[in-house]
């Protein structure tokens, strides 16, 4: 079994890296691979999308890696391959981001990635540690609950189309949506790899989850 970790420069995948490799091997999940690779990303058994920075920005440089998105999208939908898309990753999914411009995203779980608007008293981005509360219970939140923690860092945020894809959110004044999910789809607003045990069970669980 292997894990594609897709590297479009959009990122510093070394904490995913690390994280995902040692659950893989705590779980028996195979091989971790970081790759640019699309006969590799086409050929996996699993894919984790990274993404640091702006939506605009994140979107391009995976259309300029040319190739890795028809890959992924091949390996989704017509081989049912699992897919986790972490922060813009998981914005990324929506029907669109309007972070400085409206720009289209792959439109896997309709929705808007719109501004954090937290009214008084908070700032932005949101960063740092925010209780999680669980809408709907899905595999890969075994053993996690509404009230454990994970780690954030954004200033936009994914307000789905069907209620039923917002797996979990927290409280930032506003609902921030913190996990989607549709099928074999799973998308995390929190960073898993730096949300310490409750991050490494999420993706312990994700490596094990056969939709």
């Amino acid at each position: 079994m292997v894990t594609a970790l897709i590297d479009y420069e959009s990122g510093n995948l070394h904490s995913a890296e690390k994280a995902f490799q040692r659950m893989a091997r705590e779980v028996g999940a195979g091989e971790v691979v970081v790759t640019s690779v699309p006969d590799v990303v086409a050929g996996a058994d699993r894919i984790v999308l990274p993404g640091d920075g702006a939506f605009p920005a994140c979107r391009q440089a995976l259309y300029d890696h040319r190739g890795i998105f028809e890959a992924m999208d091949e390996a989704v939908h017509a081989r049912g391959v699992p897919f986790m898309g972490i922060c813009i990753g998981m914005q990324m999914l929506a029907t669109r981001g309007l972070e400085y411009e409206e720009v289209a995203g792959f439109d896997w779980i309709g929705g808007d990635v719109v501004a954090i608007d937290p009214g008084p008293g908070k700032k932005v981005p949101h960063m740092g540690w925010n209780d999680l509360v669980i809408d709907h219970a899905h595999p890969v939140l075994n053993g996690i609950e509404t009230g454990d923690h994970a780690y954030f860092v954004h200033s936009y945020h994914f307000q789905v189309a069907d209620p039923a894809h917002r797996l979990a959110y927290c409280d930032y004044g506003e609902e921030i949506t913190a996990i989607v999910g549709r099928d074999n789809i799973l998308g995390t607003q929190f960073h898993p790899e730096k949300s310490q045990a409750n991050g490494l069970r999420l993706i312990a669980n994700f490596l094990r989850w056969a939709p």
